[in-house]
């Protein structure tokens, strides 16, 4: 028999997520099923059921509209037991049934998650569970938008370990100089991550996305686009992971864009910072003091109560004011469409600053906020992640502690 002894966090810090936030997650569901006239709701995505139960092992969650939680669990069903709070869990744990048995153990017609399969595996899903083509997909994704004082504080402690990879790149930047490699310079950061308890995954919502966590851009690998969403793709390692640091060699007097995304027990932060070896330029300087204004003006906005895709219009007629139409987060017809994006257990969470957002960043929401320029000699931006609480937009990350501009 094996031991739960070590499923812990650093000299054995317990990492499991508090009993208290689970039930409190689990009622919050439960009354969003009954408000939505929904019986049930069947749980199966991996980081839906964690935020849910807290732990991600192979199986599902049956949750009803009148409170009633069990896990079915295919494998494990001790180390599920112990990461829901052994015998303190709020739902019960069982064993997973034969699939052409678990409609008559569950006993209900649940909604699914049909916006997190794919088309198979929804069509046998629905084979076995009779959910009358019943959605409860963004209703996950509503609740999971307003992040508890735990989870805040969690990602607090991921800005924490974020700054001591900037330093460290940092050091390593200015002992080194030219001559060293982005993916030198990323390795270095994913070290200090790995000793802070990285589990090597950045969970994302969009499918079949994924993305490498410390993207370095230098010079002109700031220009070449990827099949990443985003402002930055650089060069990456291979033409398979087409995204991030690449084997290009950092050189006197050009910008380096230094995106880092960390995880911390499932929670994730967002920075970019600007780095070079020698002055790169007074022009470059001055493209990163816009996008600054601009990234102030859009949290001025989302602290007010505006709606995502009013911070949006702003941000971009800025950018289009201050002549930067043509480079705002990419160059045609690679342009990334939006300015920020909600974050939590996943990097694409909503609402996202664009058009089309037309509800407001709650209290106790989540952004990232990263307004960029992109030029053929490279790219400039800035970027940190903020919380909204009654006073306003809170930083998760380093903000105004990190230099947006450091120069080796």
């Amino acid at each position: 028999m094996w031991s739960t002894d070590g499923l812990t966090g650093p000299d054995g810090e317990d990492w499991r997520v508090p009993v208290s936030e689970l039930e409190q997650r689990q009622t919050k569901l439960s009354l969003s099923l009954f408000n939505n006239n929904l019986e049930s709701a069947w749980i199966n995505d991996p980081v839906d059921m964690y935020w849910l139960v807290g732990n991600r092992q192979t199986g599902g969650v049956h949750i009803s509209s009148e409170g009633d939680v069990t896990q079915y669990v295919k494998s494990s069903i001790e180390r599920a037991i112990f990461e829901s709070g052994a015998d303190d869990a709020p739902h019960s744990i069982k064993q997973h049934p034969r699939m052409a048995n678990l409609q008559e153990e569950i006993g209900t017609s649940p909604a699914l998650q049909l916006g997190r399969m794919t088309a198979n595996d929804a069509a046998f899903l629905q084979t076995k569970i009779d959910s009358k083509g019943k959605d409860c997909t963004s209703i996950l994704w509503k609740l999971r938008e307003i992040k508890s004082s735990w989870e805040i504080e969690r990602m607090k402690e991921s800005g924490e370990i974020q700054r001591q990879m900037f330093e460290a790149i940092n050091s390593a930047g200015s002992e080194a100089g030219e001559g060293i490699t982005e993916l030198d310079l990323a390795a270095i950061a994913d070290s200090v991550s790995r000793k802070a308890g990285f589990g090597g995954m950045v969970r994302m919502r969009k499918w079949p996305m994924d993305c490498d966590r410390v993207v370095i851009a230098s010079g002109q690998s700031g220009a070449i686009p990827s099949y990443f969403d985003s402002a930055i793709g650089g060069a990456g390692a291979n033409p398979l992971a087409s995204l991030g640091a690449g084997h290009k060699k950092i050189r006197k007097n050009e910008p380096i864009l230094v995106d880092i995304v960390h995880v911390h027990r499932g929670y994730i932060t967002d920075m970019t910072r600007m780095f070079s070896v020698g002055n790169p330029g007074e022009i470059w300087l001055e493209r990163l003091e816009d996008m600054e204004e601009i990234a102030t003006n859009i949290r001025n906005s989302l602290a007010r109560g505006d709606s995502c895709s009013k911070a949006w219009e702003i941000g971009h007629s800025m950018s289009e004011n201050m002549g930067y139409s043509e480079h705002l987060m990419g160059m045609p017809p690679e342009q990334s469409r939006f300015l920020g994006h909600s974050i939590g257990l996943e990097l694409d969470e909503t609402p996202v600053i664009a058009s089309g957002f037309d509800s407001s960043l709650n209290i106790g929401g989540t952004m990232a906020i990263e307004p960029k320029v992109i030029f053929p000699q490279g790219a400039v931006g800035i970027e940190d992640c903020w919380v909204r609480n009654e006073n306003g937009l809170q930083c998760l990350s380093s903000g105004s502690s990190f230099p947006s501009w450091t120069e080796w």
